[in-house]
């Protein structure tokens, strides 16, 4: 199926890492304004599997359409790709010699060729959206880790992508810190940006997504909106994954 809002079509989507069959003919979709959570265990194939749509991993087999194109050919240019899918990282993954404003400046004057000025403007205008403008001047040591991550949204955007894929944004973070960047997700969420999530933080995914994916052992178990996964989950995967999780 390919409508006029496909943004990502995934298509018998493997890879292994040598004998290690890490993914298997994964399948799906993400339209515009989608808000996909990908759920499951550890070791179930989630953040490799952002990799591969980020092209930070070659996938083995099959394909990843970006509005009908499939970038894992080697003609495809992974920086300008990554402009219009981008990444943030659960470990933040900052330039620790330059400050926050220059943090969320370098992408934007390097692959998307603004002029100083524009990308300040822009850089300026995200670090406001997620309550960082105030640190401007901080290098990121500085920093707390919940502020870290939301610089690293806030440069994210500056390039603004057409989707956002986040691996585990919260998973680095201290309890007390996960709330203020789930605040800000949920805030990208309510004004339509298409989201490709990899989180443990399970009443976020049923609360903020349309679409949620449960992996296990490297496929797709299950998949659906959030009331049929968390409410009349089929799998028995899928239930046992989320009786352990929904417990408390």
């Amino acid at each position: 199926m390919s409508n006029q809002d496909t943004i990502l079509d995934i298509h018998h989507l493997s890879k292994a890492f040598g004998t290690n069959v890490v993914l298997k003919d994964i399948d799906f979709s993400v339209h515009q304004g989608d808000v996909t959570c990908i759920i499951g265990a550890s070791g179930s194939g989630k953040s490799t599997l952002l990799r591969c749509l980020n092209l930070l991993e070659t996938p083995t087999s099959g394909e990843v359409l970006y509005h009908g194109e499939d970038i894992t050919g080697s003609k495809v240019n992974a920086a300008s790709y990554r402009s219009h899918v981008g990444m943030v990282f659960q470990s933040f993954n900052l330039f620790n010699n330059m400050n926050v404003l220059k943090n969320c400046m370098v992408g934007q004057t390097k692959v998307l060729k603004k002029s100083e000025e524009d990308a300040r403007k822009s850089a300026l205008f995200f670090l406001e959206k997620v309550g960082m403008a105030p640190y401007i001047n901080a290098k990121p040591r500085q920093l707390s880790g919940g502020q870290k991550q939301r610089v690293a949204i806030a440069r994210a955007l500056a390039m603004e992508p057409e989707v956002l894929l986040f691996d585990e944004p919260t998973s680095a973070l201290d309890p007390q810190m996960v709330g203020e960047v789930l605040e800000v997700m949920r805030t990208l969420a309510h004004e339509g940006l298409t989201m490709i999530i990899v989180t443990h933080e399970m009443a976020f995914a049923r609360d903020v997504s349309s679409h949620v994916v449960f992996m296990a052992d490297g496929v797709i178990a299950e998949e659906g909106q959030p009331s049929q996964i968390f409410e009349t989950p089929q799998n028995p995967q899928t239930k046992d994954f989320l009786s352990r999780f929904m417990r408390g």
